[in-house]
């Protein structure tokens, strides 16, 4: 008889995909980190925030902000484990659609992303509670949230596709962003085009909530170089990449 090979579905590597992300130390502990990091600010905002600061809204944002900054490098470390765990042989040799896979490591990234978007509603509406401020919000203001912790999640995912080294990767992900804003900042020439690739300035206004005209051109730029371009790349790579 003859074996027939079953083809796991999408929705089963995605899941595998997310019980990787929490399964080993590091990625529960980055987890803590972000949910410490959101409460933390939240006491904060109560303990010595401005009126104006102790609203859904304002929580909201602040929430959102803070979390990207850890949550991104779960996803990371998701997609350059496979290389400094030693685990790429296997991973590729059980599917060895190499595209499937990075497919469900994006899904799964995505999916954490959005998971934490709720939570930084949780938060921020717990913290409103006891400020007793506003509760004006807008649906485009979560929407703007999320996608803001999407950009900076599927960035992390395509610049740890791309170097497929966690160290470098890591470095990578907060230093460049950080180099490319002083550059911009002492090279008065590059103030105006700085909007269309510095990612800090075309996605801050998503966690603001004040993104509009021409900041939508300015982000689809940025979100075409810091994500699309390195995620085609990676792809290119990993499909060339021998597996030991």
């Amino acid at each position: 008889m003859t074996a027939v090979a079953i083809r796991p579905p999408l929705q089963r590597l995605t899941t595998v995909e997310l019980r990787k992300m929490t399964d080993t130390r590091a990625g529960f502990w980055l987890l803590v980190s972000v949910g410490l990091s959101a409460l933390a600010l939240v006491v904060l905002v109560l303990a010595v925030g401005k009126p104006h600061d102790q609203t859904f809204d304002s929580m909201f944002g602040a929430c959102v902000g803070i979390v990207s900054v850890l949550l991104p490098i779960v996803g990371l470390l998701l997609v350059t484990g496979e290389w400094s765990q030693r685990t790429a042989l296997a991973t590729f040799t059980l599917v060895p659609e190499r595209g499937r896979v990075v497919s469900a490591k994006l899904l799964a990234g995505c999916a954490l992303a959005l998971a934490a978007v709720a939570g930084s509603v949780a938060f921020a509406a717990a913290g409103n509670l006891v400020a007793g401020g506003s509760w004006h919000f807008t649906l485009s203001h979560l929407a703007e949230g999320a996608a803001y912790e999407l950009f900076s999640m599927l960035s992390a995912l395509a610049l740890g596709l791309l170097l497929m080294h966690s160290a470098a990767a890591i470095v990578t992900y907060f230093v460049l962003p950080t180099a490319i804003g002083i550059v911009t900042e002492v090279a008065s020439a590059l103030h105006g085009p700085a909007a269309w690739f510095d990612p800090n300035r075309s996605t801050s206004p998503l966690a603001d909530g004040t993104i509009h005209g021409v900041g939508w051109a300015h982000l689809a730029v940025t979100v075409a170089i810091w994500v699309v371009l390195p995620l085609a790349v990676g792809l290119l790579r990993l499909r060339r990449h021998e597996l030991k």
